[in-house]
């Protein structure tokens, strides 16, 4: 990998267009006998050949845009000059599915974990009180605080915390609608968490979203761990306090009794994650990230990609690695679910970069989802879910849910995912809870000015210091650290609650 002394790197010799590994100004050496033409700003692209308008700029070796004028060497590429291409991809199904070379069994990395009684395994042990609709959300939290912030929870060392999962929705909505079907699945996921060792959950009583229906649907019954009660039926807002607490207090030493043993690293559902995107993070974080998710795949665990936006252009690549025509037909299915709500939304998909990402150096969507699914590694894609729909297979695995870091962390952990790695460039700093978030930073400017949040410096390798291979390397020692109880950066600051953000689709009535 290029120094960081070098002034750019070009990534595939089909490209036409290198990444500034610092900034150039006017008449700045690229190497090669190439010079800037214009201010190139650190993370963005710079042309290495003429582009002529209509022509394709490719970065990745894939197609990113389309020129909108022509573009001499050592110009500044970016939105100024290049626009979306809309063009169809070729797929060729189930052409890149080599089988995974599996770790044997007795030879597996592991990890101190809690086993559960369905046989998943958490990472953390929360008790969690889960309301089933936003009227019920300040009851929710009164109770969470009342242990986490008045020392209700001394002499439980084995008990993470109590957790609030509160959102905007369970009413209004449409109970046979998509959004509904979305919010039961979520709580639902939440509500039967490996991570999660107790549940209360807390309703009005009026609401859209019923507990009976939710419980029923899903199985879910009453026990010593698992209650449910809504404050109309408990008698107003300081009884249900009351109420929830005392049901918390027998919990505790039932949850706390839950002891961490070595578990196999089968048992870790970890979700991939990138937010705050620059032009480095799929060439050191996301990258690195993909050889941390091959070796946790090859130790038999599983990793889930998501963020059907920050796919779109890419597809591709995905249903090359499917191991059916059926996994690969169910991706593009979902792709051109999105294709269609965009359209009844007044949007369009080359909308996701934000400006953040702009800003890093990304232009267009078909850019930022190529960089995206480096995250994945490179083995075969097993399954495809929709938004919280319960994982059930191994390997590397793909669920639907929107660009959107909270929403679709939301889906991830619903779904089952006991850790989560979030890639990012410009410094995203989300927590997540249940679920432990390590961050990695793509560039080592970023990681120096954000030390107290980012736990794993992926700029190493654009410094040349480090390869791809060792940063992967350290990624998954960390996620096995981190999954025997290692608080990560946003689990020492106390961050995660309020990133608990189900997914709103379909009208507020």
């Amino acid at each position: 990998m290029n120094s960081m002394n070098a002034p750019v790197i070009v990534l595939n010799p089909a490209d036409n267009v290198a990444v500034a590994l610092l900034a150039l100004q006017p008449g700045a050496s690229m190497g090669q006998g190439l010079t800037a033409a214009a201010a190139i700003p650190q993370g963005h692209k710079v042309a290495i050949q003429p582009i002529s308008a209509g022509q394709a700029v490719r970065k990745y070796g894939q197609t990113i845009g389309l020129a909108t004028c022509d573009i001499a060497v050592g110009e500044h590429v970016h939105v100024h000059n290049v626009e979306m291409d809309e063009g169809a991809r070729s797929h060729h199904y189930c052409s890149a599915a080599a089988a995974t070379v599996f770790v044997p069994d007795a030879e597996r990395a592991t990890f101190n974990g809690y086993l559960r009684a369905d046989g998943s395994v958490g990472t953390r042990n929360y008790i969690a009180v889960i309301s089933s609709v936003t009227c019920s959300a300040t009851v929710s939290r009164a109770v969470a605080d009342h242990f986490n912030r008045k020392g209700g929870l001394e002499g439980f060392k084995n008990v993470d915390g109590v957790v609030a999962l509160t959102h905007g929705g369970g009413c209004s909505i449409n109970g046979y609608g998509e959004g509904f079907t979305y919010l039961e699945r979520t709580l639902a996921g939440y509500a039967r968490h490996p991570n999660i060792g107790g549940v209360v959950m807390i309703g009005l009583g009026c609401e859209t979203n019923q507990i009976s229906h939710l419980m029923q649907s899903f199985d879910l019954v009453e026990s010593p761990t698992f209650h449910a009660m809504t404050i109309q039926a408990t008698g107003g807002t300081r009884k249900t306090i009351d109420a929830a607490c005392d049901v918390i207090r027998e919990m505790l030493p039932l949850v706390n009794a839950v002891q961490r043993t070595p578990q196999s690293a089968s048992g870790l559902v970890l979700a991939l994650e990138c937010g705050g995107s620059d032009g480095y993070s799929g060439i050191s974080a996301n990258p690195a990230l993909g050889y941390a998710a091959d070796l946790l795949v090859r130790n038999g665990g599983t990793v889930v990609l998501s963020e059907t936006p920050e796919v779109y252009g890419a597809e591709h690549l995905l249903t090359s690695r499917a191991v059916s025509v059926d996994v690969a037909e169910k991706l593009l299915a979902r792709i051109a679910w999105w294709e269609d709500y965009v359209v009844r939304n007044k949007a369009n998909l080359n909308n996701n970069p934000s400006h953040g990402n702009k800003a890093g150096g990304l232009t267009t969507i078909l850019e930022k989802s190529l960089g995206a699914v480096t995250k994945s590694g490179t083995t075969a894609l097993t399954g495809v879910y929709e938004y919280a729909e319960r994982i059930d297979r191994k390997g590397f695995v793909f669920m639907d849910t929107p660009g959107n870091d909270a929403v679709a962390v939301t889906g991830q952990v619903a779904g089952g995912a006991n850790l989560i790695c979030f890639t990012t460039g410009r410094g995203s700093t989300s927590g997540f809870k249940p679920a432990p978030c390590i961050k990695l930073a793509s560039n080592n400017v970023m990681y120096e000015r954000m030390q107290d949040d980012m736990d794993v410096n992926c700029g190493t390798i654009l410094s040349g210091d480090e390869t791809i291979e060792d940063v992967g390397r350290r990624i998954f020692v960390k996620i096995l650290d981190t999954a025997s109880g290692r608080p990560t950066l946003s689990e020492s600051h106390d961050y995660g609650e309020n990133e608990f953000v189900p997914w709103q689709v379909g009208a507020t009535m």
